[in-house]
């Protein structure tokens, strides 16, 4: 990456940033809600209240020595614990903040809860509400239209289901913008030339949100394998539960039952969708490091000769994002290609904006966004960009 001597990392110290309202605000919900959504035992509850307490309270402190990936972190985070989670980076203190909510509820531990997901309940209400099945009714009209105009809102679709992000509904209440919100940034063009018609090669997808944000992932991900985008998708997903909504195989699994149980074309498409993982044209991956807290400029060998083998890698949503460029603050007006330049291959992301990190953007449409909307056009999710290089 570029020097990042002008691009602090981006810390949770300053009172109303939203890093801070993060971890002073959503976390603390996020244990109340994951203590709700099961029958915990004492031992659970005790756990959560401890983790309640030290993320809010206390300071950092190590996984413990039985811990499966105990040596992994702290290689990560040695120069972390003993400290506060507001002075520490924003992206480490988040992702470890998971890690150490998985342990409270036992996922990780032999016993009743190993592999139990804390977050399935409210992954699994998105495919059970009318939004839902009222998208997948409107795959039938939208069959209709010609192709062009169906790539066109295959790609919105998936860029604007990250609206559905159900760690952010937690901290705004689940409230979203128009369906006419401008893009602050558009390559769509330049993304679709990545991905020529009659491509015989592999489009890298890195997921983020599970349910409803990840239907139209997956209708994407037909989309460029029947019109010949690509001749093989890799999907990235979690290994395990992260970020409230990520997805992991689990997900997917739902999202195509969901789809084959569905009348029309939904159902054409969730069946073919099935059979095209038998086929290993779209493939299923979940790479450890796609938990870690680090950016991808910091990627470990194997997954860079994956991607360094895709025609394009494409990154979802804001958590990747953030981990593409780096979560520094960096002035908007970075060039994407600039941060991006230490990627082993073409990129591109569709991320609706929920944090404080964005690059590339002009002065004059930076001036304008500040000028009609302060700084919160960063974080509140009514704004989006479609960003990439070759």
């Amino acid at each position: 990456m570029p020097e990042a001597v002008e691009a602090p990392v981006v810390l949770s110290d300053r009172p109303g940033s939203f890093p801070r309202s993060v971890l002073a605000e959503r976390h603390p919900a996020l244990i109340r809600k994951v203590r709700d959504a099961f029958p915990y035992g004492p031992e659970q509850h005790q756990e959560l209240d401890a983790l309640l307490r030290s993320s809010t309270e206390g300071v950092i402190e190590p996984l413990g020595a039985e811990a499966h990936d105990h040596a992994r972190w702290q290689e990560w985070g040695h120069e972390y614990f003993g400290r506060s989670w507001f002075d520490v980076p924003f992206l480490w203190a988040e992702s470890y903040f998971y890690r150490r909510l998985l342990e409270a509820v036992g996922y990780f531990a032999a016993g009743p809860w190993q592999g139990v997901d804390p977050f399935r309940p409210f992954k699994q209400a998105e495919l059970t509400t009318d939004e839902a099945r009222q998208e997948a009714r409107a795959l039938d009209a939208l069959a209709e239209k010609p192709v062009d105009e169906q790539r066109r809102a295959l790609l919105h679709g998936s860029l604007w289901g990250n609206r559905a992000d159900l760690g952010f509904q937690i901290q705004t209440g689940g409230a979203t913008s128009g369906d006419d919100t401008p893009l602050v940034v558009d390559d769509s063009e330049a993304l679709w030339s990545l991905m020529p018609a009659g491509n015989t090669g592999t489009v890298c997808l890195v997921a983020d949100n599970a349910g409803r944000e990840l239907l139209p992932d997956l209708l994407l991900i037909d989309h460029l394998l029947r019109h010949r985008h690509a001749d093989r998708v890799v999907l990235e997903l979690k290994p395990y539960p992260y970020y409230v909504s990520d997805a992991m195989t689990a997900d997917v699994l739902d999202c195509l039952r969901f789809l084959r149980a569905a009348d029309g074309v939904a159902g054409e498409t969730g069946a073919r969708l099935w059979s095209l993982i038998g086929a290993g044209r779209l493939v299923l991956r979940a790479h450890p490091f796609c938990c870690a807290p680090l950016p991808y400029a910091d990627m470990p060998g194997d997954l860079r000769r994956e991607f360094a083998g895709a025609d394009l890698t494409l990154f979802k949503g804001d958590l990747n994002y953030r981990r593409l460029v780096g979560d520094r603050l960096w002035p908007p007006t970075t060039p994407f290609t600039d941060v991006t330049a230490y990627f082993p291959g073409p990129v591109a992301a569709l991320r609706t904006l929920k944090s404080e990190v964005i690059v590339g953007l002009d002065a004059t449409t930076e001036t304008a966004l500040t000028t009609a909307h302060g700084e919160r056009w960063r974080t509140s999710g009514t704004h989006a960009l479609v960003q990439a290089r070759k």
